[in-house]
């Protein structure tokens, strides 16, 4: 049994500046071991510790797919020591993760259903994963309709635009991209708050519909009323928590919201969940 202590080491492969003001970037690692890919076996939504010897370790959300090999990939905003660290580090250079922890979006459940994706700035990264998993073509025929509502800011920090620009030009899902505010006259998609363009572009909710959230507190807390307005139902809204999550198993208490705690229990919950716990997240 894995010590969950002790990160795998890898090795970074690839960085990608994702965004205009390069303080977010993608970063691909491999596994130097063999074996080590396949005993971190996660699912979309799961997050991992990123481990670099004398900085620290920081949680960030999966932001690949279990259905894509070879690598593993996160998206790091550089806000602290170990983000800007590792930020300043090159391809080649070696360092650990820890995990999978946490669990993840209930996939078994949304099977045969509907599923609208709902996101806002770099909290992107585990609907990122939720998406590729969902097109894949072993799983894309799970599914119902599949919408994703996505904003950022501006044009330039958006996450992943090659890939929102293919999801965009297919037939079996339905994307819906905005931002804040641009005086880009090219511009051709919303401007808007996301849950403006929730209220405008998410199908009205059934029994058949879910709705996964991910995004910064102001974005999440004005978006839960539209999703009541248009009737989904809250064990039917499921969103994910970053509560100070430090140790990532449960046992160092940063994260604990009342008797939970996000990095154990969660992050992800449903809205029905949430209502029984003190407003803590």
């Amino acid at each position: 049994m894995q010590n969950p202590y002790l990160p795998y080491p890898v090795r970074i492969d690839e960085i990608i500046t994702e965004t205009e003001d390069r303080n977010l970037k993608t970063f691909k690692f491999v596994f130097l071991n063999d074996g080590d890919e396949e005993k971190f076996s996660y699912q979309a939504g799961q997050f991992a510790e990123l481990s670099i010897a004398g900085k620290g370790e920081i949680p960030i959300g999966i932001a690949s797919s279990p259905t894509e090999k070879g690598f593993v990939m996160f998206t790091v905003n550089k806000v602290g020591l170990v983000s800007t660290f590792l930020h300043n580090m090159k391809m080649g250079d070696i360092m650990g993760i820890r995990g999978p922890l946490g669990n993840y979006y209930p996939w078994d459940a949304l099977e045969g259903k509907n599923v609208v994706i709902i996101g806002g700035g770099f909290a992107f990264t585990t609907l990122r994963s939720s998406i590729v998993y969902m097109l894949d073509p072993a799983n894309r025929s799970k599914f119902g309709d599949i919408h994703v509502i996505y904003g950022a800011r501006s044009p330039g920090m958006l996450l992943y635009r090659n890939e929102l620009a293919e999801w965009e030009a297919r037939d079996d899902i339905n994307v819906h991209i905005t931002v804040d505010a641009t005086d880009d006259p090219d511009w051709k998609y919303n401007v808007g708050f996301v849950p403006t363009i929730t209220e405008q572009k998410a199908p009205p909710a059934d029994e058949n519909t879910y709705a996964i959230i991910c995004g910064p507190p102001v974005m999440i807390k004005f978006t839960q009323p539209v999703l009541d307005k248009q009737g989904y139902k809250h064990d039917h809204i499921i969103m994910s928590l970053e509560n100070r999550m430090k140790c990532g198993i449960g046992m160092c208490g940063h994260c604990n919201v009342g008797k939970e705690f996000v990095c154990k229990d969660g992050p992800v919950f449903t809205l029905a969940q949430l209502s029984h716990i003190p407003k803590e997240y």
